[in-house]
């Protein structure tokens, strides 16, 4: 199996593929490798087939297990160079609205977290609308405090991008990078020294909803999507928004004008 993880990393290596695709990639096929008992000659259409039935078992979302077929179609056409017949459909993704918070449970999640480097990340993280693997990557150099902006290097799809740096938190931003060089992540772990983990930002963001009584099904990416819903509901041009999100197509930033509460408050119900 190690084998065929090692072309497959080659191969998306070639063609510059980011570290976290290829990261995501790999597991899929790994998990998909045990699963046919790391026997490829027992690769078929039927047997994709079955995996999809047993990953919608599983409880899996669309979303994930399109990836999955996405990375075994990979598998087999560029690794193994065989054909699976007849084209494996993607499974249709439900239309579901992005959970946002309101400002007001911003403030009490904020309020709620006591550790200042963790309130400090959730902050940066809802201030200028980042993803959680992207304050992974975050390196002190990555950070402008004179022009106030962030640095986002190679982000999703490989694309760089600025945003910017919210100035309610600049005096802690400079204490963490304080006796850090140019290249050290702008957030340690507490444990190891390293980076901090994307699993360890998911846990505190995760801690501060309950400690906050906040009951929505919200996720680490829900303060992306509040940045981009309250700077939409703050009048701020989608363009500038859809920069600052990083998107290629201004459709997927429409889809916040969904969520933006501001147009319905001048709407009177006939009730």
């Amino acid at each position: 199996m190690q084998d065929y993880l090692l072309q497959l990393n080659r191969e998306l290596q070639n063609r510059n593929y980011s570290l976290r695709t290829i990261e995501i990639y790999s597991n899929c096929l790994r998990f998909f490798l045990k699963w046919i008992d790391h026997d490829i000659s027992k690769i078929s259409r039927e047997k994709v087939l079955d995996f999809v039935l047993y990953l919608q078992k599983q409880g899996k979302a669309p979303k994930t297990i399109n990836l999955y077929k996405e990375v075994i179609k990979f598998f087999c056409r560029q690794i193994l160079k065989v054909s699976l017949g007849q084209e494996i459909k993607l499974s249709k993704e439900p239309k579901k609205l992005p959970v946002v918070l309101s400002r007001f449970e911003i403030q009490r999640l904020l309020d709620s977290t006591n550790n200042m480097k963790h309130k400090t990340l959730l902050s940066l993280a809802y201030g200028a609308g980042l993803r959680v693997w992207e304050i992974f990557y975050l390196r002190v150099g990555d950070v402008n405090l004179d022009q106030k902006t962030i640095h986002i290097k190679s982000a999703k799809g490989q694309k760089d991008r600025i945003t910017i740096l919210p100035d309610k938190i600049i005096d802690e931003i400079k204490s963490l990078m304080a006796w850090k060089s140019y290249n050290d992540p702008l957030f340690h772990s507490e444990q190891g020294g390293g980076a901090l983990t994307k699993r360890s930002a998911q846990h505190i963001f995760q801690h501060a909803m309950i400690v906050s009584w906040i009951q929505k099904k919200a996720s680490f990416h829900s303060l992306r999507h509040s940045f981009a819903t309250h700077l939409l509901e703050n009048w701020t041009d989608i363009r500038y928004i859809q920069s600052l999100l990083g998107h290629t197509n201004i459709k997927t930033t429409q889809i916040y004008t969904q969520v933006a509460t501001h147009h319905l408050q001048h709407i009177q119900s006939p009730l």
